[in-house]
């Protein structure tokens, strides 16, 4: 009798003879065949890239584009029906079978296949795609760049550095399914640049990295055509949300100091991903989402200090603004401290007496013009459709906040951290969120979020609240 499915993946340049996009699934019908059943092939990948910076021409620069562009997406009143449903707790329709309400997406007894259905789903599963590969790698780097002391001098043990070969170890996984769903066109393991120079820069960037990750996934899921391809993707985003939650313990930070989790759209997270991509292979997938000019926060808040918030000029990266560990002096660090809201070196769980940030906090940024080339062989090149610069927006879990923008110069400005909350009780500028400057103070939310980018001057950027 048929009693289970096992997954079928197939091997980078390997693809089995009879596997296509959304073919994931084998119908097995003995129980015995099953129990002796080779484990399915994971992509091929390599833990010695150079991590060099891309030298040469590229040549083909800029987004994916079809042949011809629209205008853009208009906003529109709600769908019509949208209120029609009355929420009372009844039962409104015929239900298809016992213990079945009416309604839902793919119910209806359809054998699922876990392909993309759309350009929208393509381009988005890629995106998540180039994001695992970053993570593989970035991992096993860290690994393999700092000595056994390097970590033990930060406080992570054999066992922590066990627990990060392990996400890497998750991160094949993620890849090999999120190829197996794209089929022969999706990409490949490319070469990447980091900025840390430190155990303790390491894990500020993989936190941050992990952050962008997660909010990038969370801000398309929903979208997707693919209903199959989104159940697959969801139980590979919430062990992403793990590995964010472990760096921040990593980190000596509240491993979740929020109610709920952002969601950014794509070109959100492609701006802040592509600058690490040094170079991919020739024949490699591009994308088509758009690059924004660099946001850099003068004084990010830096996680290594006692008081964070009076931190200055000690970022090494913009965009993602990783703290720099190696400029804090030794009286102002909370590395070495032993002190209970004070002491900031790996733990479950920290509650730090002086806040990263706080509601009335100065903020300090800069941002780049547009046409600069960044991202795989310097191919794709950042690009604004926005006008006047004139607001910060802040998103964090439920809410898109603006604060106006003072400018200091044409490309430098300050704005005033807002005090708001989500409900009553959980602050909205909180954790690790995104900060961009606007040309407007346009009113989106979580589902919509995207109307958004036609507005974006710079950004985003990453802003170390808590």
């Amino acid at each position: 009798m048929t009693w289970g499915r096992l997954l079928l993946l197939s091997s980078l340049g390997s693809p089995l003879a009879s596997a296509l996009p959304g073919q994931l699934f084998a119908r097995t019908t003995d129980a015995a065949e099953t129990a002796t059943a080779a484990a399915p092939p994971v992509v091929t990948y390599s833990t010695s890239q150079a991590h060099t910076p891309y030298t040469g021409t590229p040549t083909t620069t800029g987004a994916l584009t079809a042949s011809s562009i629209g205008p853009g997406v208009s906003p529109l009143p709600p769908a019509p029906g949208a209120f029609d449903y009355p929420s009372d707790g009844e039962l409104h329709a015929p239900q298809p079978g016992p213990y079945i309400p009416a309604g839902g997406v793919g119910t209806n007894g359809t054998e699922p296949v876990y392909n993309a259905k759309s350009d929208f789903d393509f381009e988005s599963l890629a995106l998540a795609l180039y994001q695992e590969y970053i993570e593989l790698d970035l991992f096993h780097d860290g690994l393999a760049r700092f000595s056994e002391e390097d970590f033990t001098a930060a406080g992570l043990g054999a066992e922590d550095r066990h627990l990060i070969e392990f996400m890497a170890d998750q991160e094949v996984g993620h890849a090999t399914m999120l190829t197996n769903i794209l089929g022969a066109a999706a990409p490949k393991q490319c070469n990447y640049v980091y900025p840390y120079t430190t155990v303790h820069e390491f894990i500020d960037f993989c936190q941050k990295l992990t952050r962008f990750g997660e909010a990038g996934v969370y801000g398309f899921l929903a979208h997707l055509d693919s209903r199959e391809a989104a159940t697959l993707l969801t139980q590979a985003i919430t062990t992403e949300a793990r590995q964010q939650l472990i760096f921040r313990q990593f980190e000596g930070l509240f491993p979740m100091p929020v109610w709920f989790e952002v969601g950014v759209p794509q070109s959100w997270a492609w701006t802040l991903l592509a600058p690490y991509i040094a170079d991919c292979p020739a024949d490699q997938t591009r994308l088509a989402w758009q690059n924004f000019p660099a946001l850099s926060i003068v004084n990010q808040p830096n996680p290594f200090r006692i008081k964070g918030s009076e931190a200055s000029g000690e970022t090494i990266s913009n965009g993602t603004n990783v703290s720099n560990s190696t400029v804090v002096p030794e009286s102002d660090s909370c590395l070495n401290s032993t002190e209970v809201g004070i002491n900031c070196s790996p733990a479950i769980t920290r509650n730090r007496t002086n806040p990263l940030s706080f509601p009335g906090r100065q903020v300090f940024l800069t941002w780049e013009e547009p046409g600069k080339a960044v991202g795989p062989n310097n191919s794709y090149v950042t690009s604004t459709s926005a006008g006047a610069p004139k607001f910060v927006a802040w998103a964090s879990q439920l809410n898109v906040t603006y604060s106006p923008l003072t400018l200091n110069g044409s490309n430098s400005g300050s704005t005033i951290q807002p005090d708001v909350s989500t409900y009553a009780g959980d602050p909205a500028a909180n954790g690790t969120l995104f900060i961009a400057i606007t040309d407007s103070d346009l009113f989106v939310t979580p589902f919509n979020i995207t109307m958004l980018n036609p507005h974006v001057v710079a950004g985003p950027a990453l802003y170390q609240s808590g």
